[in-house]
Protein backbone atom coordinates (compact mmCIF):
# COMPACT_ATOMS: atom_id res chain seq x y z
CA UNK A 1 0.00 0.00 0.00
CA UNK A 2 2.82 2.32 0.63
CA UNK A 3 3.72 2.25 -3.09
CA UNK A 4 0.23 3.44 -3.97
CA UNK A 5 0.36 6.08 -1.28
CA UNK A 6 3.68 7.36 -2.66
CA UNK A 7 2.22 7.49 -6.17
CA UNK A 8 -0.70 9.56 -4.93
CA UNK A 9 1.67 11.91 -3.14
CA UNK A 10 3.76 12.31 -6.29
CA UNK A 11 0.62 13.10 -8.30
CA UNK A 12 -0.55 15.62 -5.70
CA UNK A 13 2.87 17.26 -5.69
CA UNK A 14 2.82 17.39 -9.47
CA UNK A 15 -0.64 18.99 -9.47
CA UNK A 16 0.45 21.55 -6.87
CA UNK A 17 3.60 22.31 -8.87
CA UNK A 18 1.57 22.76 -12.07
CA UNK A 19 -0.92 25.02 -10.30
CA UNK A 20 1.88 27.11 -8.82
CA UNK A 21 3.56 27.29 -12.23
CA UNK A 22 0.30 28.43 -13.83
CA UNK A 23 -0.15 31.03 -11.06
CA UNK A 24 3.37 32.35 -11.64
CA UNK A 25 2.75 32.49 -15.39
CA UNK A 26 -0.57 34.31 -14.92
CA UNK A 27 1.08 36.72 -12.50
CA UNK A 28 3.84 37.45 -15.01
CA UNK A 29 1.33 38.12 -17.78
CA UNK A 30 -0.63 40.42 -15.45
CA UNK A 31 2.54 42.36 -14.60
CA UNK A 32 3.39 42.77 -18.29
CA UNK A 33 -0.15 43.96 -19.04
CA UNK A 34 -0.10 46.48 -16.20
CA UNK A 35 3.30 47.76 -17.31
CA UNK A 36 1.96 48.21 -20.87
CA UNK A 37 -1.12 50.07 -19.64
CA UNK A 38 1.03 52.27 -17.42
CA UNK A 39 3.22 53.23 -20.36
CA UNK A 40 0.17 54.10 -22.45
CA UNK A 41 -1.25 56.26 -19.67
CA UNK A 42 2.13 57.93 -19.13
CA UNK A 43 2.21 58.84 -22.84
CA UNK A 44 -1.27 60.32 -22.54
CA UNK A 45 -0.20 62.22 -19.44
CA UNK A 46 2.78 63.69 -21.29
CA UNK A 47 0.51 64.83 -24.13
CA UNK A 48 -1.91 66.48 -21.71
CA UNK A 49 0.97 68.21 -19.93
CA UNK A 50 2.27 69.52 -23.26
CA UNK A 51 -1.20 70.86 -24.10
CA UNK A 52 -1.40 72.48 -20.66
CA UNK A 53 1.97 74.15 -21.17
CA UNK A 54 0.92 75.41 -24.60
CA UNK A 55 -2.29 76.81 -23.14
CA UNK A 56 -0.32 78.52 -20.37
CA UNK A 57 1.90 80.17 -22.97
CA UNK A 58 -1.15 81.25 -24.97
CA UNK A 59 -2.82 82.62 -21.82
CA UNK A 60 0.27 84.67 -21.00
CA UNK A 61 0.40 86.03 -24.53
CA UNK A 62 -3.28 86.99 -24.39
CA UNK A 63 -2.81 88.75 -21.06
CA UNK A 64 0.06 90.79 -22.51
CA UNK A 65 -2.05 91.59 -25.58
CA UNK A 66 -4.98 92.66 -23.39
CA UNK A 67 -2.72 94.90 -21.34
CA UNK A 68 -1.35 96.49 -24.50
CA UNK A 69 -4.80 97.05 -26.00
CA UNK A 70 -6.29 98.63 -22.89
CA UNK A 71 -3.64 101.22 -22.13
CA UNK A 72 -4.99 104.75 -21.69
CA UNK A 73 -2.71 106.09 -24.40
CA UNK A 74 -4.03 103.62 -26.97
CA UNK A 75 -7.65 104.32 -26.04
CA UNK A 76 -7.05 108.07 -26.28
CA UNK A 77 -5.32 107.69 -29.65
CA UNK A 78 -8.21 105.58 -30.98
CA UNK A 79 -10.74 108.13 -29.71
CA UNK A 80 -8.90 110.92 -31.57
CA UNK A 81 -8.22 109.09 -34.82
CA UNK A 82 -11.23 106.81 -35.28
CA UNK A 83 -13.95 108.80 -33.51
CA UNK A 84 -12.62 112.32 -34.18
CA UNK A 85 -12.87 113.19 -30.49
CA UNK A 86 -10.87 116.06 -29.00
CA UNK A 87 -9.92 117.08 -25.49
CA UNK A 88 -12.15 120.00 -24.45
CA UNK A 89 -10.54 123.26 -23.38
CA UNK A 90 -10.58 124.12 -19.68
CA UNK A 91 -13.51 126.55 -20.04
CA UNK A 92 -15.61 123.99 -21.88
CA UNK A 93 -15.55 121.46 -19.05
CA UNK A 94 -18.61 121.47 -16.80
CA UNK A 95 -18.88 119.58 -13.53
CA UNK A 96 -22.37 118.38 -12.71
CA UNK A 97 -23.09 117.52 -9.11
CA UNK A 98 -26.05 115.35 -8.25
CA UNK A 99 -27.45 115.60 -4.77
CA UNK A 100 -27.90 112.23 -3.10
CA UNK A 101 -31.43 111.55 -1.83
CA UNK A 102 -31.74 111.91 1.91
CA UNK A 103 -34.39 109.25 2.32
CA UNK A 104 -33.47 105.58 1.67
CA UNK A 105 -37.05 104.91 0.48
CA UNK A 106 -36.50 107.14 -2.56
CA UNK A 107 -34.25 104.53 -4.16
Amino acid sequence: MSARHEGGTDQAALVVALLLGAAVLASGVAVINVKYLTREEFGTLQQVRAQRDALDVEWGRLQIQEAALTTHTRIEDNARTQLDMIMPAGGEVRVVEVAAPEDDDAL
